[in-house]
């Protein structure tokens, strides 16, 4: 009981902040970020983020258009008048909708400002939306609505200057709680593991224990299943970010040189144990 019962503590304490961090990471999640018109004739936007490609530095944007009041027929499903959407320079293209006709949503790319994909877990990047429409040649009022959708970014928004008519939105992303959580976990862990091999480098190099086959594999082990773990980073960063130069690429030198120091030392105490008393 002296012991488990802590451990039960612990485990409770664990499980609750972890459920606090979930939830208020998916309240973020699902806050819905609006600006423009609220007129009853207007244009609703409502643009999901889906994926960000840190990489290629772009996002997709899935957006669904509903024309409101007189501006749409069938509950919305269908706009009046041919209806043109514009779009900010940093969204690949415009919409066009003709009349009468049911509309379906668009993904479009949208280029990313700011940060670099080396600085991965805590690389942060900027852009903005806006969007104009258009309706039998005249400018309609329209009420923009972006979310995100992506689980592993963070993103936040605020209005942006934009025409009389027009919505715009300044987006902010990072990369979220969990994925920050469970990066800086796996630079522990890196370094942690470097920590166990070289302490049992210490032990075997002291005693000289000649080549002890178990320890050389388990090193050996070590070494090739670090840069595995590596590779579980979610987000699939490229080599020579913030996780290689913080962890990874020290962890895998001071792995591979201990592998070394255990072989050398090993096979010096072996040949001396062979070695016939002269």
């Amino acid at each position: 009981m002296p012991v488990l019962l802590p451990l039960a503590l612990l485990i409770v304490a664990a499980v609750g902040v972890g459920s606090w961090l979930q939830f208020s990471e998916r309240q973020a999640g699902d806050t819905v970020y609006t600006d423009g018109s609220r007129a009853p004739d207007r244009v609703d936007v409502e643009a999901v983020v889906q994926r960000v490609d840190a990489v290629a530095r772009e996002l997709v944007l899935r957006v669904w258009v509903t024309p409101r009041g007189a501006l749409g027929e069938a509950e919305g499903t269908a706009p009046a008048a041919d209806l043109e959407l514009q779009t900010s320079g940093a969204t690949l293209g415009d919409f066009e909708f003709a009349a009468h006709e049911r509309i379906a949503s668009k993904d479009v790319q949208v280029a990313l400002a700011g940060g670099s994909v080396g600085d991965y877990p805590f690389d942060t990047y900027r852009t903005g939306v806006a969007f104009r429409a258009h309706m039998g040649g005249k400018e309609v009022p329209v009420r923009l609505l972006v979310a995100d959708n992506d689980t592993l970014f963070s993103m936040t928004a605020r209005p942006a200057p934009s025409g009389q008519e027009g919505a715009a939105m300044a987006l902010a992303l990072s990369r979220s709680g969990s994925l920050l959580v469970f990066a800086v976990f796996m630079m522990a862990v890196m370094w942690a593991l470097a920590a166990s091999v070289l302490l049992g480098t210490w032990y075997l190099t002291t005693r000289n224990q000649g080549l002890v086959w178990p320890a050389l594999a388990w090193v050996a082990a070590t070494l090739f299943a670090l840069a595995a773990f590596r590779n579980t980073a979610p987000g699939t960063p490229p080599i020579g970010c913030v996780l290689d130069w913080f962890a990874f690429l020290w962890a895998e030198t001071v792995i591979a040189l201990c592998l070394i120091t255990v072989v050398v030392t090993g096979v010096r105490a072996a040949l001396r144990d062979d070695t016939p008393p002269g």
